[in-house]
């Protein structure tokens, strides 16, 4: 009879493990411009960091968006037909075709790229969307009595996205229902939204401070798979900042006002809402209670 531990590693052997690694291209991310070298340095980290997920059982899977001011697009796998690979000796084959394929895409794409007159944000919250989609996608058509973990990782130096609140919100709590993590490696600042969506979905967050250790930090802290890192030691969890995002400026708030029918938040208060168009009653001032007239004993 089998014990219970040798009849769980059968179903952890037998199970898919499917990463979505959304990687931000963004050349207006400070350490882009302050040296467009990193740029590679990051591909690189990314590629090793993405053949050692593969390398690990030989179910599991891996697709790499790539995330700019513009546009989304998958790096690996290509949708149709796929990158023309030559053999080399000494070198797995699946390895190769990773690499490959994701450095010819991502040469396209910035080749192809629209030219910056001024700094713009990354499109986030719409590449974890996509990368939700794929995950879905993939999950329906997995085999009867087969289990696939899901989880999806960001890696970027933009600066907090306030304006996509909305869709990093239905990112979150959608990821949190299908049982996604999201994990974020923030290159150059601390997100609050990240964080946020981190927290929802029992995820690792883990800001780097060196560039160099880039694919250290990425092999020690997301390599292994959120059902193993309870046993590791890892970075503390930072403290989140939940503070929303007001829909009239689009910054972070600590008080505001709420609309009772869609909820939106506004950091002024405004007689109608401008998401539902919802008009409320303008309060008039308090009434004033009068003194109560103290009482003279005459005697």
């Amino acid at each position: 009879m089998e014990s219970p531990d040798t009849t769980a590693n059968k179903e952890d052997e037998a199970s898919i493990d499917l990463l979505a690694i959304v990687l931000d291209t963004n050349p207006s991310q400070l350490i882009v411009r302050q040296n467009p070298q990193n740029l590679t340095q990051i591909l690189e980290a990314v590629i090793a960091f993405g053949n050692a997920h593969l390398m690990q059982k030989a179910q599991n899977k891996l697709a790499v968006l790539s995330c700019s001011h513009y546009s989304t697009e998958f790096l690996f796998p290509l949708p149709g037909r796929q990158v023309e690979l030559r053999q080399i000796d000494a070198q797995y084959e699946a390895f190769s075709l990773v690499e490959k394929t994701v450095k010819q895409q991502l040469g396209s794409i910035l080749m192809n790229a629209p030219r910056l007159s001024a700094p713009c944000e990354s499109l986030l919250a719409g590449s974890m969307s996509m990368a939700l989609c794929y995950i879905s996608r993939l999950q329906r058509n997995v085999p009867a009595g087969v289990k696939m973990h899901s989880r999806i990782l960001v890696i970027t130096g933009s600066n907090e996205c306030a304006s996509q609140y909305m869709t990093f919100m239905n990112v979150f709590f959608t990821a949190q229902k299908l049982g996604i993590v999201v994990d974020t490696c923030a290159l150059d600042k601390t997100l609050s939204l990240l964080q946020q969506g981190c927290d929802i979905t029992n995820g690792q967050f883990l800001k780097v401070n060196q560039l160099d250790g880039l694919l250290q930090y990425l092999l020690w802290v997301f390599l292994p798979s959120p059902q193993m890192r309870h046993k590791l030691v890892l970075p503390p969890t930072p403290k989140v900042d939940y503070r929303a995002s007001c829909f009239c400026h689009r910054e972070l708030i600590d008080i505001g006002y709420v609309c009772s029918v869609c909820l939106s938040v506004f950091c002024k208060y405004s007689p109608i809402c401008t998401t539902c168009h919802t008009i409320f009653k303008t309060p008039g001032p308090l009434p004033i209670k009068p003194k109560k007239k103290k009482k003279i004993d005459k005697n």
